[in-house]
């Protein structure tokens, strides 16, 4: 009897609910990324001012939560863990965005409206300081009643201070009500929130999805900018640290030929200039200048001494080369990181 009941069931179910299911479930299989959304207190003109706004990324489709849900358990593939999202008013999304850039496109969807008596404050609700701009009258009283330091100042209502008039989780009174409304204080956002949202077999909710895109692509660069620190420090090779192991390399080859007086026609000027440097402090200690040929008489020492002058113009002229090469590698890099990082973030972001 127990496995008879299902097919009774089956067989009494409306050809319409049958239709429906069906539609759903080929909006399911449609697309990479399926997710719920909450729907409630959203007025109907706005909602389709969102269905309309979110064409060509992404699909809102609304049905009976049990079809919805029957749906969800007929595809299976794991979209089932959807199925607990499926209460109150609710509605399916689908999008072959990833869930990232989803979540980002719903949240900026959304839009301020004004809070009724009753509902409850989402967020803390303060009324700024400033003029009101209401003339003097009754409403000074109102906005003291519901906890609004206010007085009339300079021919209209005040507020001389921001003032906290509600706590988040809090219902909001009808005087309140009255006072915000007056002043065209809009405490809440309305849109569609996204409750869950499943994923090449993943499921994420909201707190996953909220993250700071900005500062998630500075972490990633930071890390890449360590990593390939630590590959040139340690002198293992890479795509990004060859280029500068190899500059490295070639200035430590420069600084030891002009210390061992290589003849090499890389380091003939530097041993040159250092020649002349050593001439030219010699000379500067004799005192006569007829002992001296025309060209070194007068001569002034260098500052340091001639041999360290020459090797620090050298080690200067190699740790130029270094930066230079490292600036051009990280450039690089960087634009290869920012062109795949952009690129991946962006499709990972929307």
């Amino acid at each position: 009897m127990s496995e008879s009941a299902p097919a009774r069931r089956t067989e009494t179910i409306p050809e319409w609910k049958r239709e429906e299911v069906a539609e759903l479930v080929e909006f399911l299989e449609r697309y990479q990324s399926v997710g719920v959304v909450d729907v409630a207190g959203i007025p109907s003109r706005q909602l389709q001012s969102m269905r309309r706004d979110l064409h060509g990324s992404a699909e809102l489709r609304m049905s009976r939560n049990t079809l919805a849900v029957r749906a969800l358990e007929d595809v299976d593939d794991g979209l089932e863990e959807l199925v607990e999202y499926v209460s109150g008013q609710v509605a399916l999304v689908g999008t072959n965005d990833n869930p990232f850039g989803l979540y980002k496109q719903l949240e900026a969807s959304k839009t301020p409206a004004p809070i009724s008596a009753g509902e409850v404050a989402p967020n803390d609700i303060v009324i700024p300081e400033g003029d009101t701009g209401v003339d003097p009258g009754p409403f000074v009283g109102e906005l003291q009643q519901v906890g609004a330091a206010a007085r009339i100042m300079d021919g209209s209502i005040q507020v001389t201070e921001d003032s906290k008039v509600l706590e988040a989780g809090e219902p909001v009174s009808e005087e309140l009500e009255g006072v915000l409304s007056e002043l065209g204080i809009e405490p809440k956002e309305v849109g569609l929130d996204l409750r869950g949202v499943f994923s090449e077999g993943v499921l994420f909710e909201p707190d996953e999805l909220a993250i700071d895109v900005d500062e998630y692509r500075a972490d990633i660069e930071s890390a890449a900018a360590a990593a390939r620190n630590l590959a040139v420090n340690a002198t293992i090779p890479t795509a990004q640290s060859t280029p500068t192991l190899l500059a490295k390399a070639a200035g430590d080859a420069k600084a030891l030929g002009l210390f061992a007086a290589i003849e090499d026609p890389d380091v003939l000027p530097d041993l040159v200039a250092k020649a002349d440097a050593q001439v030219r402090t010699l000379a500067a200690q004799i005192d006569d200048d007829e002992a001296l040929p025309e060209e070194l008489r007068g001569v002034e020492a260098p500052a340091p001494a001639a041999e360290e002058a020459a090797e620090a113009d050298a080690e200067e002229e190699s740790a130029d080369e270094d930066t230079d090469e490292q600036e051009a590698d990280a450039d690089d890099t960087d634009d290869d990181d920012d062109d795949d990082g952009a690129e991946g973030l962006g499709a990972m972001f929307g």
